[in-house]
């Protein structure tokens, strides 16, 4: 077998955004420009006017190849204290944002 590239990656900027947004929440790309010797990669606002969750996502944080982590910021309005989520499914960040209050709802925004 040959070694072929994942495409599609959670770490993806793009993909991640799609899927939110497929799911039904509105995002917003916030930054994507870190320094290379930095672990993180982009970061996103979620549902913002409504829960506004900042979500960053690291990449090689155990070591390379790892799965990506995704650190959760609101500001403690909700449930997220310092939350990180190391994945590589797009269907546990969902699970996490639905659990955690932050729904797929908001018409704020909403283009």
């Amino acid at each position: 077998m040959q070694n072929r590239k994942v495409k599609n990656k959670v770490s993806t900027l793009g993909y991640f955004v799609k899927r939110l947004k497929d799911s039904g929440y509105v995002v917003w790309k916030m930054f994507n420009k870190y320094s290379i010797e930095d672990n993180r990669k982009w970061t996103v606002l979620i549902n913002p006017g409504t829960e506004s969750v900042m979500m960053t996502c690291r990449v090689n944080v155990e070591d390379t190849g790892s799965s990506p982590h995704f650190d959760v910021y609101d500001a403690r309005q909700s449930t997220f204290k310092n939350v990180t989520l190391a994945t590589d499914s797009i269907e546990v960040i969902v699970n996490h944002l639905i659990k955690s209050g932050v729904t797929p709802d908001s018409d704020q925004y909403k283009t």
